[in-house]
């Protein structure tokens, strides 16, 4: 293993971990899962990219946060923590929101988003992706990314009618 994958590795981490846990937040809603979304999935980053596996490292690693939180998600485990968390601590919006009552009231509405479609959101209008990556990341047909994204701005419209002004999307899509 040369120094420079471990200078490159090390660099790329401490340049992109607050980019991720804010992701990993929007996906998941709780700051101390984000944390550990992130972790493990930097993890498995770190693991590819020194066997030579990883071409183009922050892709990569999108990807792969997006990958452990729909698995995380899958296995139910959250489902069970959840039951016994702190409410009060699992809202906590982004330091970068301006108006801290529409965060929260965006951050709750965003979490009642079933899983795949919160990463199409998250995706798509966080991450500022276009259709296609959005569909190359999530392993979907363009189709699916649309209809996902439909389906969340719907259910965010019906969430947030009354509560929240009207917000745009950088598509100009109105929530």
């Amino acid at each position: 293993m040369t120094r420079d994958i471990e200078s490159d590795l090390h660099e790329y981490v401490e340049t992109r971990y607050v980019h991720l846990r804010r992701t990993a937040f929007l996906l998941c809603g709780e700051w101390h899962r984000a944390e550990d979304l992130v972790q493990t999935a930097l993890a498995k980053v770190v693991t590819a990219a020194r066997r030579g596996r990883v071409e183009h490292l922050d892709a990569y690693a999108r990807q792969v946060l997006l990958r452990v939180y729909l698995d995380d998600n899958q296995r139910g485990s959250r489902r069970r923590e959840r039951a016994w968390a702190d409410p009060a601590g699992a809202a906590e919006p982004p330091a970068a929101a301006g108006d801290r009552a529409t965060a929260l009231t965006v951050l709750a509405a965003l979490r009642a988003l079933p899983a795949r479609q919160r990463a199409t959101v998250v995706l798509r209008y966080w991450e500022d992706r276009s259709v296609e990556d959005t569909a190359a990341v999530l392993g979907v047909s363009e189709g699916t990314v649309k209809s996902q994204s439909a389906k969340a701005l719907a259910t965010l419209r019906q969430l947030l009618a009354g509560s929240v002004g009207e917000l745009m999307f950088s598509d100009g899509g109105m929530v």
